[in-house]
């Protein structure tokens, strides 16, 4: 299933992407969950599937605003550093763990909707990355077990100014602007992909790639960072785990690429989706 969260004639719910269209599961469970978050914690993803197969799309795609499609997860982590590529060119060595940063939740934008650059920097930057959803609690978790915990998966811009980023050795300013990311378009469920490492990413500002990669090159593959992240913090249904972006960031291009007013965005991932977002200016 693709799940949606998305706003249409004034009214936010969340529902299923099928035959073009988008299929009401907020007013199908009748108001019983307030989004795919409670969706989620209740374990309810096989009533919702019931409640929605074979039903006709109450809404054209084009027709609605899609919004982040887990609108209010309890924690939002990226994955810094992830590719060898990206490693590379920013001149740093790889480290015995992943790197693990905060964003919050206003820092993204769902499909279609601007990315806004900040009027206090010209360093707007683009990270195309592969964005893992959980589906139930997770504690103390190996990583031979924690594919089981993973709801399913989403494109991830993990928009940066890079100026903020460097003021200190602290990355949260830089990637906590307001709208500065994208999150989207849907969440693909996991059996729908069996194997996150077969998939194929690639990041195009204007029509041009720029960056490309497949997710067998992660440095530390999802369920070492399950592992990981679940050692220090309990991870709950909706959470988001952005898992890191490869080389060719506009920041380590010459001359450097900086996304502007009036570029486009697209973050494409195999047996995902499509990411696309337009750039405005604070």
């Amino acid at each position: 299933m693709k799940l949606v969260s998305y706003r249409h004639q004034g009214t936010e719910s969340f529902g299923v992407v099928d035959d073009g269209g988008v299929v009401d599961a907020g007013r199908r469970l009748a108001g019983r969950y307030a989004g795919l978050r409670a969706v989620l914690a209740a374990g309810a993803l096989g009533e919702l599937r019931s409640a929605t197969a074979g039903q006709r799309p109450d809404a054209a795609l084009e027709a609605v605003e899609l919004l982040p499609p887990i609108r209010d997860p309890g924690k939002l982590l990226c994955v810094g550093l992830n590719y060898k590529t990206h490693v590379e060119e920013t001149g740093r060595t790889e480290t015995p763990h992943p790197s693990i940063f905060v964003r919050f939740i206003d820092s993204v934008v769902g499909h279609g909707q601007p990315m806004v650059k900040p009027a206090l920097s010209e360093q707007f930057d683009y990270e195309g990355e592969l964005a893992v959803v959980i589906g139930t609690p997770a504690w103390r978790v190996p990583a031979a077990r924690a594919l089981a915990h993973v709801a399913g998966y989403a494109c991830f811009n993990d928009g940066s100014v890079r100026d903020f980023q460097r003021h200190t050795t602290q990355w949260t300013p830089g990637k906590n602007f307001r709208a500065s990311g994208a999150f989207g378009p849907w969440v693909v469920t996991a059996d729908e992909i069996p194997d996150p490492t077969r998939l194929t990413l690639s990041t195009r500002l204007n029509g041009q790639e720029l960056q490309r990669a497949t997710t067998d090159l992660l440095i530390y593959t999802i369920p070492v960072i399950l592992e990981y992240v679940t050692s220090f913090t309990p991870l709950a249904p909706g959470d988001v785990i952005a898992t890191g972006t490869p080389g060719g960031v506009g920041s380590r291009r010459t001359p450097p690429v900086w996304m502007r007013k009036g570029d486009e965005v697209e973050v494409e991932i195999s047996s995902v989706g499509l990411l696309r977002n337009p750039i405005l200016e604070e």
